[in-house]
């Protein structure tokens, strides 16, 4: 059963790839909690079936079309949220890509180039589209992930990306604060659709005689997998709410 606290009374939230997995946690959660949320997805159909369950919850949403690495789009997300609430308060920079398992050595430019778009730069370009509009007192949570603190095989590329978001936090909390939070969640594996090439690869088989590759990406799955018990969408939504709270817990940003 969903708790409502209603510790986000008023306040405004966007999260981006917020139409599954953990983006819609996560504005699920902050919904629950009272805040206006407003989510957004490559895809139409995706945010419309989005707001209409979030809606059921009695939770006040509203979506748009985005793909964090097309910069109208962009603008128009933060548009959504500031023609319908007026501000925003908090920022969930959520989306990312990993469009490939080969090593670094392999990867091709077109690969390398997606990968840094989505994972690093595009966070970068939507904090500067939403500053102007941030109120005092507001909340920036960047979502990482713990392949950033020791990049996998299979997972190299994508976890480098990821180890550059601990950075951007840093800078971020010295330029933004003190009337901006910034903090940064580095979620363990969870089994969303976003890692089903780990989750579902049948491939990944010591009986079926795998490929270097199929048993790099084999011993990955099984260094992460512990986390499946640690970490659910639906417990990792929670976290967000220790940095809203962050002046109350004594958090801190960075």
């Amino acid at each position: 059963m969903d708790v409502k606290c209603r510790r986000l009374e008023g306040k405004v939230a966007i999260v981006t790839a917020s139409t599954m997995g953990i983006g819609l946690a996560i504005a699920e959660r902050l919904g629950l909690e009272g805040a206006a949320v407003v989510i957004s997805s490559r895809k139409q159909k995706n945010v419309n079936e989005a707001v209409e369950g979030l809606r059921a919850k009695g939770i006040t949403a509203v979506g748009a079309v985005c793909h964090v690495s097309d910069a109208q789009q962009r603008k128009s997300l933060i548009e959504t949220a500031v023609k319908s609430f007026g501000h925003i308060d908090i920022l969930v920079s959520n989306a990312a890509a990993n469009p490939s398992v080969d090593s670094i050595l392999e990867m091709k430019e077109s690969v390398l180039d997606k990968l840094w778009d989505i994972n690093v730069k595009a966070s970068i370009l939507l904090i500067q589209d939403a500053a102007p509009h941030l109120r005092k007192g507001s909340s920036v949570i960047i979502i990482s992930s713990i392949a950033g603190y020791n990049p996998e095989q299979g997972l190299t590329m994508y976890g480098v990306t990821k180890t550059a978001l601990f950075g951007l936090t840093k800078a971020l909390a010295g330029e933004m604060g003190p009337d901006t939070r910034v903090n940064c969640i580095a979620p363990g594996f969870v089994p969303t659709r976003f890692a089903s090439f780990l989750t579902e690869n049948e491939t990944i088989s010591l009986t079926r005689g795998p490929s270097l590759r199929d048993w790099v990406l084999w011993k990955t799955w099984l260094r992460l997998r512990l986390f499946w018990r640690l970490t659910t969408h639906h417990t990792l939504r929670l976290k967000p709410l220790l940095l809203l709270e962050g002046c109350s817990l004594g958090c801190k940003s960075g």
